[in-house]
C-alpha cells in the first residue's frame, strides 16, 4: 500500500515518468506471490508504440506534453482516482487466488507451483513409490536363473586390461545398458602398466640353481640383485619391529614374505624401509590350499591410478613434465610359488623365528644368498572405462556411482566376472522398476565398468583425477562391487562411517537364499560392527573415492572366515573354484549381495535426505585425538619440555565437529523435508563434510589420499599418532617441530570441517 501511494503522490505530482512498475507482494504464510502490474499513459501510442526505449528518447519534450495531456483538472483527478482503486481491487483479487493455490508446501516429488513460474530441480516426477515396494520390486527382478545367464555372457578365459578381450567385455557392456535404454558413454586413457619381460622371465637363483618364475609383480624396480635371505612373516611393521629388536641387521637382505592380511604394495614398502635389497612374497600353504607351483601375479604400487601420472589423468596427449607417484619401490619384487618359497625356508639358518610367528623354521642367515633379477616391460596401453546412467527425477545432477572392475590376470571369474554380472543385473532390474514399475528415483544411478583394475584401480583413479572438481561437487556415494562373493561363512563390509547406519538397515533387510533371517542376524548379531565392519584397505577400488575424492564409499563381501580367496592374482579363478569355495551357493550368495548393492543405492536415490549419519565421525574423531592425547602425555613424561604445545585447540576442534553435526541433525529435523529446496540445502551440505575431510595442506602428487582419518600419509590423526611414537622411542627421523607442523595443520583442517558443517560464516565472532 506503501507503494501505491507513493506511486499515486508521482502522478499527482506530475512526476516525468508515464512508465510505472509496483509489487504488490504478499506474505501468506511463507507464499511469496508477486503481481507485477504497468501503468503505462497514451504515450506510448503517441511516439508510435516503440516502448519503453523509444519514450525515453523523447524525453525532452516529455515534460511539457504530460502538462498539456494530463492537466490537472477535477475530471482528470477523479478519474485518476477511479484508476487506482480499480487496480488495487484486481491486485487484491489476483493475490487471494494465488494464496489459495499456494497454501500446501512444495513436495520434493511433485512440488505445487504456478503456472507461470518455472520449476526448479523438478521433472514432473510422480509421488514417490513406498519403500516396501521398491523393495518388493527389486527382489522380485534379482534372481539366481538371471545370473545364470549373465555369468555365461560375461566370462572369458583372457581379458587382461587393454587387451582384445577387455575390450570385447566393455563393448558387451555398452550394447546391454543400450538394449536396457539407458544413456552410455565411454571414457578413454592411455595408461603406462609393467607387463613380463619381452622374452623369457624373472630369475630367482640359489645354490647355483636357476628358476624361471611367470608371475610378476607389476611397478617393481627392475636389475639384478644378490642377497642373503631373512625370513620376515607377513612383512608388517609389526613383523619388522620384531626383527629389529633382535638387533638383525636387514640392509640389503632379500625379504621373504608370505602373502595375506596387507597387500603386496604394502610389504614391500615396508622392506623398503628396512633397506632390504628385494623381496620374494609366496603364498604359504597354511594360508592358501592352492597348488605348490601356482604362479602369483599383482602389483607394488602403493597407490592407485597410472603411477607415472600422479594426481592427473591419463588421457591421450596429456602434455605434462616427466612425473612418477611417490608410492613406486626402489627396490625389487617378484612372486615365487609355494614349492620355491618351502625349499627356501628349508634350508635357512640363522635364529628360530619368534614364537608369535609359530613354526619352526628360522630366519635365516649370512650364508643363505640368493641372486634376484627382475626385467619387467613397461608399456603403454589403451583402455576404455564404459557407463550408463539412469536419470533421477528431481535431483538428477546428483549422482551415486555402482562399478565393478572387468579386467583379470587370467579367467577371474570371483575377481571380476560376479561383480560385472551383478552391475549389469542392476542395471536391468532398476531401468525395469523406472519403465515398467512406476519407480522414479529422485537422483540418477550410475552404472561404471571399470578397465585396468588389477594394476591398482587404474581405470576407476584416472577418472577420478579427470573429473574430481565435478565429482566432489555432485557425486555423493560410490558402491564397489569387485570380490563380492570370496566364500559363505562370513560377511565383511569397509565402508565412510557415515554410511553405518544404512548398513545396519541394510543388513536388517536383505535375506540370504529365500530365507526369512536377514543379513544381520545370521553375521551381524551381537555385535554387529565389531562382526561386519572392517577397514577399507589401499589396494580396494573403493579406497580412492572416498580418500582422493572424499567421495563417501562403500565394498562388502561374502567370506571364509578370516581366510582370504586363495585363487585371487592366480589363473586359477575360475567358476568351478567359487562353486568348491562356497559349497555350491554361489548363485545365491551372489543374489543377496546384489540385494545388498541395490538397497543402498535405492535407499541413496529414494529418500528425500540422504541417509548419512554424520555423528558417527564424531566418535572416530574423538577416539583419535583420546590416542593422541594419551602419547602426548607419554612423550612429555619420557622427555620433559620436548613438546611445548596445548592439546586445547584440538580438543576445540573435535568438540566444534560435533557441535555442528548435532546441530545440523537439529535444524534437519525441525525443517519441512517435503520442501525441494531445503532438501537440496541439506543433501549438498551433507555431501560436502567427507570432502571437507581432504587435507588442503598436502600434494595430490605426493600424497593423492588427502583424508585426514581415512587417508594416508603424515598429514593425517593416525600419521600424528605414528609421529609421536617414533618421537617417544627416540627415531631420529622424527622432529618435533615436522609434529607440531602437521598438528596444526590436522586441527585446522578439523575446525574447517566443523565451520563448513555449521554453514553460515557469521556466527563465529572469532571463536576459532
Amino acid at each position: 500500500m506503501d507503494q501505491a501511494r507513493s506511486t499515486i503522490s508521482k502522478i499527482f505530482n506530475g512526476e516525468p515518468h508515464s512508465y510505472t512498475r509496483f509489487n504488490l507482494t504478499q506474505n501468506m504464510e511463507g507464499d511469496n506471490s508477486q503481481v507485477e502490474m504497468k501503468l503505462s499513459s497514451d504515450m506510448e501510442e503517441e511516439v508510435g508504440g516503440n516502448g519503453v526505449g523509444a519514450h525515453l528518447s523523447h524525453n525532452g519534450n516529455h515534460k511539457s506534453y504530460m502538462n498539456s495531456k494530463f492537466g490537472r483538472t477535477p475530471k482528470n483527478l477523479c478519474f485518476m482516482v477511479a484508476t487506482i482503486v480499480l487496480i488495487l481491487i484486481i491486485g487484491y483479487l489476483i493475490g487471494y487466488l494465488v494464496h489459495g493455490k499456494t497454501d500446501s508446501p512444495p513436495s520434493c516429488a511433485a512440488s505445487a507451483q504456478l503456472p507461470d513460474v518455472p520449476v526448479i530441480h523438478e521433472t514432473g516426477a510422480a509421488p514417490v513409490m513406498n519403500w516396501e515396494k521398491v523393495k518388493d520390486e527389486l527382489a522380485q527382478k534379482l534372481t539366481t536363473s538371471n545370473f545364470k545367464t549373465v555369468f555365461s555372457d560375461f566370462s572369458l578365459a583372457s581379458h587382461r586390461a587393454g587387451s582384445s578381450g577387455d575390450d570385447a567385455l566393455g563393448d558387451k557392456v555398452v550394447r546391454t545398458f543400450k538394449e536396457y535404454g539407458m544413456k552410455t558413454w565411454t571414457d578413454e586413457h592411455f595408461v603406462k602398466v609393467q607387463d613380463p619381460p619381452l622374452s623369457g622371465s624373472n630369475k630367482i637363483i640359489k645354490n647355483g640353481v636357476e628358476e624361471r618364475q611367470n608371475g610378476f609383480l607389476s611397478y617393481s624396480a627392475n636389475g639384478r640383485v644378490q642377497g642373503a635371505i631373512l625370513y620376515a612373516h607377513y612383512g608388517q611393521e609389526s613383523d619388522f619391529r620384531l626383527l629389529r629388536d633382535r638387533n638383525i641387521n636387514m640392509s640389503g637382505r632379500v625379504m621373504l614374505i608370505r602373502a595375506g592380511l596387507i597387500s603386496f604394495a604394502e610389504k614391500v614398502a615396508n622392506a623398503a624401509k628396512m633397506k632390504a635389497s628385494a623381496v620374494l612374497i609366496y603364498q604359504d600353504a597354511t594360508d592358501y590350499p592352492t597348488e605348490e607351483i601356482t604362479q602369483l601375479f599383482g602389483h607394488v604400487h602403493l597407490g592407485s591410478g597410472d603411477p607415472y601420472t600422479p594426481g592427473f589423468p591419463s588421457f591421450n596427449h596429456t602434455q605434462f613434465p616427466p612425473a612418477q607417484s611417490s608410492g613406486l619401490p626402489n627396490i625389487l619384487a617378484q612372486t615365487i610359488t609355494t614349492r620355491t618359497a618351502t625349499n627356501f625356508l628349508r634350508q635357512l639358518g640363522g635364529q628360530n623365528v619368534p614364537e608369535e610367528w609359530g613354526g619352526f623354521n628360522k630366519l635365516g642367515s649370512d650364508s643363505d644368498v640368493v641372486t634376484v633379477e627382475v626385467n619387467n616391460n613397461l608399456v603403454e596401453k589403451k583402455i576404455n572405462n564404459v557407463f550408463g546412467v539412469i536419470k533421477g527425477f528431481v535431483d538428477a545432477d546428483r549422482y551415486v556411482v555402482i562399478g565393478a572392475k572387468r579386467d583379470a590376470w587370467g579367467p577371474g571369474f570371483a575377481a571380476s566376472t560376479v561383480g560385472t554380472s551383478v552391475l549389469v543385473e542392476l542395471a536391468r532390474s532398476i531401468s525395469r522398476m523406472v519403465k515398467k514399475g512406476g519407480f522414479k528415483p529422485r537422483r540418477s544411478i550410475v552404472f561404471a565398468s571399470w578397465s585396468a583394475g588389477e594394476y591398482g584401480s587404474v581405470g576407476a583413479t584416472e577418472w577420478l583425477e579427470g573429473y574430481v572438481s565435478s565429482l566432489s561437487m555432485k557425486a555423493f556415494s560410490y558402491i564397489n562391487l569387485d570380490g563380492i562373493v570370496t566364500g559363505h561363512s562370513g560377511f565383511k563390509v569397509s565402508a565412510s562411517p557415515m554410511m553405518y547406519t544404512l548398513i545396519e538397515r541394510t543388513l536388517k533387510e536383505v535375506t540370504l537364499r529365500n530365507e526369512a533371517v536377514p543379513l544381520f542376524s545370521q553375521f551381524g548379531k551381537d555385535n554387529w560392527q565389531a562382526n561386519v565392519l572392517e577397514p577399507l584397505q589401499m589396494d580396494n577400488a573403493a579406497y580412492p573415492f572416498i580418500a582422493f575424492s572424499g567421495i563417501p564409499s562403500v565394498s562388502f563381501r561374502f567370506t571364509s572366515g578370516n581366510l582370504d580367496y586363495p585363487y585371487f592374482g592366480t589363473l586359477l579363478d575360475t567358476q568351478e573354484k567359487l562353486i568348491s569355495i562356497t559349497s555350491n551357493q554361489h548363485l545365491q550368495l551372489v543374489e543377496a549381495a546384489a540385494k545388498f548393492a541395490g538397497h543402498i543405492a535405492l535407499r541413496l536415490v529414494h529418500d528425500h535426505l540422504l541417509p548419512m549419519d554424520l555423528l558417527k565421525y564424531d566418535k572416530v574423531i574423538r577416539s583419535h585425538v583420546i590416542q593422541i592425547n594419551k602419547k602426548v602425555d607419554t612423550v612429555e613424561r619420557m622427555q620433559p619440555h620436548l613438546l611445548p604445545m596445548s592439546m586445547q585447540w584440538l580438543f576445540s576442534a573435535a568438540s566444534s565437529y560435533s557441535r555442528a553435526a548435532r546441530n545440523l541433525m537439529t535444524d534437519i529435523k525441525n525443517s519441512d523435508l517435503e520442501d525441494v529446496e531445503m532438501c537440496r540445502i541439506y543433501n549438498d551440505r551433507i555431501m560436502s563434510v567427507e570432502r571437507n575431510f581432504l587435507s588442503a595442506y598436502v600434494s595430490a602428487k605426493e600424497s593423492p589420499f588427502r583424508h585426514i582419518l581415512l587417508g594416508s600419509g603424515p598429514h593425517t590423526l593416525k600419521g600424528l599418532s605414528d609421529h609421536l611414537d617414533s618421537l617417544r622411542t627416540d627415531n631420529p627421523p622424527a622432529t618435533t617441530d615436522e609434529f607440531r607442523n602437521q598438528f596444526a595443520l590436522a586441527t585446522w583442517m578439523l575446525q574447517g570441517c566443523a565451520n563448513a558443517l555449521a554453514g553460515d560464516i557469521w556466527p563465529y565472532d572469532n571463536d576459532m
